[in-house]
């Protein structure tokens, strides 16, 4: 019964919306667990069937199957996209999701690592080993260029214009952006390159990669993240760190700075204002750390 619309929806997905074969699989996944929930409980509908009551049973179903807040306001997002489809394609004349209510969240600010906290990490790395040169300059160009880990372990030889002061990124679904890198990462992806990865030889197909392992090949996301897990071990640092924390720490020292978020949405390659808007948070949590450190009225409250 929904073969066909879930058909034209991943046709929609990947043509339409440029998703990434991840986020089409994770929102045709959506789509599965409303139907298994009408196959489960015996109301078998079609997609114009479907009225806003089903939607929040199947909401209570999925709660009592322990799918988390988050889970279930991803689920929810996943069903307003097909929706939308079907509004589109004259599939259904209403759109039943329009009032289904998101579980609300607690929006929970990540950790951010002040400058002193990055360079302390950073001057943990252990230089004398080849491996070493590289880490530095991974490291310089996350926080320099705020890069999401799966853009800095894609990042490509031929996407560099380091005279120029700016990298070419290949962000979510596959949307390029130019985004400008600092003096210092420069510097280190230029000695990485001309005397560390020379002597590698790329694995076939690697050849245009900037950053290799030992055996040529593209570094795993997971690699970065233990390699960032080992530099934080050696500090006192206690906060959760993770690859994330240094594209979070580039925007929000950003925000702080007085930069325009506009500005941040582009280099950060935000679709939407609305995911930059977090750093408009973290920067109030910021001034407020600030009064309660410097203000009189707030010192002994």
């Amino acid at each position: 019964m929904w073969q066909s619309q879930k058909k034209g929806f991943k046709a929609y997905l990947q043509l339409e919306k440029s998703l990434s074969d991840n986020s089409v699989k994770a929102y045709l996944h959506d789509i599965e667990k409303l139907t298994g929930y009408f196959q489960e409980s015996n109301h078998l509908k079609g997609p114009g069937d479907v009225q806003l009551k089903d939607l929040e049973k199947f909401l209570k179903w999925i709660a009592e199957l322990g799918i988390t807040p988050a889970s279930q306001s991803r689920i929810i997002s996943g069903i307003r996209a097909f929706y939308k489809y079907c509004l589109l394609e004259n599939i259904v004349s209403k759109d039943p999701t329009l009032l289904l209510e998101a579980p609300k969240l607690k929006r929970s600010l990540p950790d951010v690592l002040s400058f002193e906290e990055i360079e302390e990490i950073i001057s943990q790395i252990d230089l004398s080993k080849p491996e070493g040169g590289r880490n530095k300059a991974i490291l310089e160009t996350m926080y320099s260029c705020g890069l999401r880990v799966s853009e800095v372990v894609n990042l490509r030889i031929s996407h560099l214009y380091l005279d120029l002061g700016f990298i070419r990124v290949l962000g979510k679904g596959d949307k390029e952006r130019l985004v400008p890198i600092g003096r210092s990462a420069v510097k280190y992806i230029n000695i990485y390159k001309n005397k560390i990865r020379v002597h590698v030889q790329p694995v076939y197909g690697n050849e245009d990669i900037l950053f290799l392992n030992n055996r040529g090949s593209k570094l795993s996301r997971v690699m970065i993240f233990l390699i960032i897990k080992e530099l934080v071990r050696k500090t006192d640092i206690k906060k959760n760190i993770s690859p994330h924390t240094f594209r979070h720490s580039f925007a929000t020292h950003l925000v702080e700075g007085g930069a325009d978020l506009r500005a941040v949405q582009e280099m950060l390659g935000h679709e939407s204002i609305t995911t930059t808007e977090i750093y408009t948070h973290l920067d109030r949590e910021f001034l407020r750390k600030t009064l309660e450190k410097y203000h009189p009225a707030f010192k002994h409250r």
